[in-house]
């Protein structure tokens, strides 16, 4: 997905709501690459981080995905190591 860092991206979730986020970083792990995004809603922990995973639908289509406790730790554990080595 041709996302740069510090982009503003809307979402829209199952219920139809659009929700804004920034976009830290794509990151890849073992071969998929994931967004690690910030919500811009009021009422967000400043620190509090997002992750998904591109995907692609029955179309082709770029997709995100949620993905599951294991997966979100293995993902956010090769950021901290990728943001670890930046500075």
């Amino acid at each position: 997905m041709p996302w740069d860092e510090d982009e503003i991206v809307t979402l829209v979730d199952e219920n139809g709501e659009e929700h804004d986020f920034t976009v830290l970083d794509i990151l890849e792990v073992e071969g998929r690459e994931y967004a690690i995004l910030v919500p811009l809603e009021e009422g967000v922990e400043a620190d509090e981080v997002v992750i998904f995973r591109f995907d692609e639908d029955e179309a082709g289509n770029e997709i995100l995905v949620d993905i599951e406790d294991e997966e979100w730790e293995k993902v956010a554990d090769a950021w901290q190591e990728k943001v670890g080595q930046e500075h």
